[in-house]
């Protein structure tokens, strides 16, 4: 079995001893492949089995990290997800989800209450970097901070995965400044300007909200921004969070509600990213997540209010004119 170096320094807890990940995989090899490659870093594996231990019987210790493939689900399988997502947010622990783009959305729905990162067509590389990344937001101080050189090491393998792995398709895609810009939002709320009234309602020329545009015209302003890729690299345009905000407020408008697959869809970059400026653009303030109350099997996402009137308030101020010849 090929060996890929990723070694970045031992994780260990507060007594010194490697931390515990627990490992859910129906896979045979794709078990004895993240086996190898989190003890080759540090981890001392808890428990290591198939989805199916998550309905039949307790597990004992989930450990620090649950790291959980599952690139397809079925009706079984999501009750053993939902399971693993109770349990996940009330140990404390950190879950790292590995899916296809084809089971997204019903993955996505299972886990409401843990936060985990969801990583779509993953390769190895990729997957220990996000483990690695767990280290410092496990709960109760039982991991030490990493070091600055750890850190450092974890960039630089950021940057460089594709070329060690030959197997990412979204890590390199500007993983060092995406990573950069989300950290910044998760660490404050949304500012929305032009607010005011206890009840949290906009004033705008003595109206008391301003309205949304025409969907069709935001529609032609995402057709346009689209059309760029056919003549240019699309990396060189690449704005996820703009480009979601624009799908949103196109749907919210034509009362239509959005996947999360189709929300990555027009985020224009990789799911694995798309999901990581969802996840922090809905703590922020920017989205939120709506379950299908008529299958809670299925969720959404979609603007909050206060977005929704920020984005009313940009269309308003920019213009019918410009907006025309907006790319």
């Amino acid at each position: 079995m090929e060996q890929v170096d990723l070694s970045y320094g031992r994780a260990c807890d507060a007594a010194g001893l490697p931390a515990l990940v627990s490992i859910f995989a129906d896979r045979p090899l794709v078990r004895a492949v993240r086996e190898e490659d989190l003890r080759s870093v540090g981890f001392r594996l808890a428990h290591s089995g198939a989805l199916d231990a998550l309905i039949e019987g307790e597990i004992a210790t989930l450990g620090d990290v649950v790291l959980l493939d599952c690139p397809h689900v079925d009706a079984a399988g999501m009750a053993a997800l939902s399971r693993l997502d109770m349990r996940v947010a009330k140990s404390g622990a950190q879950l790292v989800v590995t899916t296809s783009i084809e089971a997204l959305d019903d993955v996505f729905a299972c886990f409401d209450q843990s936060a985990p990162q969801i990583l779509v067509d993953a390769g190895r590389a990729e997957i220990v970097v996000a483990v690695g990344r767990t280290l410092g937001g496990i709960s109760g101080g039982r991991i030490r901070e990493l070091a600055e050189e750890d850190r450092l090491a974890l960039i630089r393998l950021s940057e460089q995965v594709d070329a060690i792995a030959k197997r990412l398709e979204g890590l390199s895609y500007g993983a060092a400044e995406t990573g950069s810009i989300v950290s910044q939002l998760s660490d404050r709320k949304i500012m929305f300007k032009g607010m005011d009234g206890a009840d949290g309602a906009l004033h705008v020329k003595g109206q008391l909200r301003v309205p949304l545009p025409d969907p069709r015209l935001v529609r032609q302003i995402i057709a346009r921004r689209q059309a760029r890729a056919r003549f240019f690299d699309a990396e060189l345009f690449a704005d996820p969070a703009w480009d979601m905000l624009l799908d949103l407020t196109a749907a919210h408008a034509e009362h239509a509600r959005v996947s999360v697959t189709s929300l990555c869809i027009a985020s224009g970059v990789p799911a694995t990213t798309a999901l990581r400026w969802i996840r922090q653009m809905t703590e922020c303030g920017l989205f939120e997540r709506v379950e299908d109350s008529a299958d809670r099997r299925r969720a959404f996402i979609t603007l909050s209010d206060q977005a929704v009137d920020a984005m009313a308030r940009y269309f308003d101020a920019v213009g019918k004119p410009a907006l025309a010849y907006a790319a």
